[in-house]
């Protein structure tokens, strides 16, 4: 039998500081996506921390929200 994935902590936090800014920029996900060139629903598994956002990845989304990658 197959276990569900549980996200990683750290997966999970840092999405929701990509979901925090987004949100502090009255940004949608389809918004975000579009300028990173992603689908809403790919954006929707960053946030969750579902999926890993890669250096490369949190590099451009800091740029699109205008903020340094620390954040």
């Amino acid at each position: 039998m197959m276990k569900k994935k549980v996200p990683d902590l750290t997966d999970k936090h840092v999405g929701a500081r990509v979901r925090m800014r987004r949100m502090m920029l009255k940004m949608s996900q389809e918004k975000l996506g579009d300028a990173l060139g992603l689908t809403f629903q790919q954006v929707q598994k960053y946030e969750r921390g579902a999926k890993r956002i890669g250096a490369g990845r949190l590099f451009e989304i800091a740029w699109v929200q205008d903020v340094p990658v620390t954040f």
